[in-house]
């Protein structure tokens, strides 16, 4: 079974008397920001993808703000002033609601948490036809009442996205019914997998290993990252560790990295825009964070020919098997700096767990397969939306 084609959502075919299946869709998208997370990127993807002349595509925000933004300098902004649940977020609904109206949307979709609270309430109240909210995290990472609060909110919707089926799976345990639930992975874009040069240029007996992630958040553990890179390193002198992104953490990991005396092997390499040149610097890739629903950080990996490490944790299951790297029990440090250094040792391997990470990418992940995905999804909720209206 692949690992996003079990979709919850039943797709049943209608005899489409509107003709929506040819129809071009006016859809509305909905982000929280345009930071440079994985939610983030994975909008910027799909948006750039649903185009004429399948989509008349319009992209709503929380906040302007990241990195993403100039990628979208037409897209609407509806603030919620500090609170959900304020006079300020109340009228941003209402003004939401105008919006969709006046554009005709026929399928709102929104992305994440501070979307999903806007935009749902809002579709409803300017009877959009489809309204679909998106699950992308494990929802261990919210509070106790932001996860009630969500999970109301999909009660609403026609259909809730997840990425995962371990996402799928903490929805449908808190009462969400699986018909409702359409499991549809990340999508990669063509340029991830077209080789790149590499951002850091190899060097004879040096083995990199690089982990991608943001600095502003302990659950993605680029100090458990650090631990292991010093097992390693007393292994192999020769290896190199680079830290892909920033934040606000930043400078206490540069602190840990000198306590456990890796000194020039560590390279903290900030945010960078080239991911497919940082990748083709690295010889394994790594994720040890604690929470993940699917990580792109894992596919785009992939895509690029690196076998990757990571705890078994939440969707990672979905993407890695000892075929295409390695799943490690959470929190095992030891076993994981082994796993590691085995693939650096091993050239073999190294290479034969590349080819078929990228090869099962390309099958899964690619953009045409989930905008394909999409596509089918929104049609046949449409159609079902359609042959209810016209049976009444």
């Amino acid at each position: 079974m692949r690992a996003t084609e079990p979709a919850s959502l039943t797709t049943t075919q209608f005899a489409d008397p509107a003709g929506l299946s040819d129809q071009e869709i006016n859809l509305f998208l909905m982000i929280n920001t345009f930071e440079t997370g994985g939610s983030e990127r994975q909008f910027t993807v799909l948006a750039q993808n649903l185009t004429p002349p399948r989509f008349q595509t319009h992209v709503g925000c929380v906040s302007r703000r990241g990195p993403l933004a100039h990628n979208f300098p037409d897209a609407e902004q509806f603030p919620l002033g500090g609170s959900l649940f304020g006079w300020r977020s109340l009228r941003t609904r209402v003004n939401l609601s105008r919006h969709l109206h006046r554009l005709g949307a026929q399928v709102a979709h929104a992305f994440d948490f501070y979307a999903n609270l806007t935009l749902i309430p809002a579709a409803r109240l300017a009877r959009v036809p489809v309204v679909i909210g998106s699950h992308r995290q494990l929802g261990d990472l919210m509070t106790p009442t932001q996860f009630r609060a969500q999970a109301a909110a999909f009660r609403w919707c026609d259909a809730v996205v997840c990425n995962s089926q371990a996402a799928a799976t903490r929805l449908i345990a808190t009462g969400l019914s699986p018909h409702k639930i359409a499991v549809i992975g990340n999508a990669l874009p063509a340029e991830a997998f077209t080789p790149a040069p590499a951002a850091l240029p190899k060097r004879p007996g040096v083995f990199r290993v690089g982990m991608v992630a943001r600095m502003n958040h302990r659950y993605k553990n680029h100090s458990g990252f650090l631990r292991i890179a010093g097992q390693i390193h007393q292994r192999i002198p020769n290896a190199e560790f680079v830290l892909v992104g920033d934040g606000p953490l930043r400078q206490e990991l540069e602190r840990e990295a000198s306590t456990l005396s890796l000194g020039a092997s560590v390279i903290f390499l900030g945010d960078r825009q080239d991911m497919p040149a940082v990748l083709a610097s690295f010889d394994v890739a790594v994720n040890t964070s604690d929470s993940e629903s699917l990580s792109n950080v894992i596919l785009e990996a992939m895509a690029a020919g690196l076998p990757a490490v990571a705890y078994n944790v939440g969707g990672n299951s979905e993407l890695l098997s000892e075929q295409r790297g390695a799943l490690i029990p959470a929190g095992n440090e030891t076993s994981f700096a082994d796993a590691v250094e085995k693939l650096l040792i091993d050239s073999a391997l190294r290479g034969q767990l590349g080819r078929n990470a990228r090869q099962f990418a390309q099958e899964n992940f690619s953009i045409d397969h989930v905008r394909r995905r999409y596509v089918e999804l929104y049609v046949s909720l449409l159609q079902t939306k359609h042959h209810r209206n016209s049976t009444a």
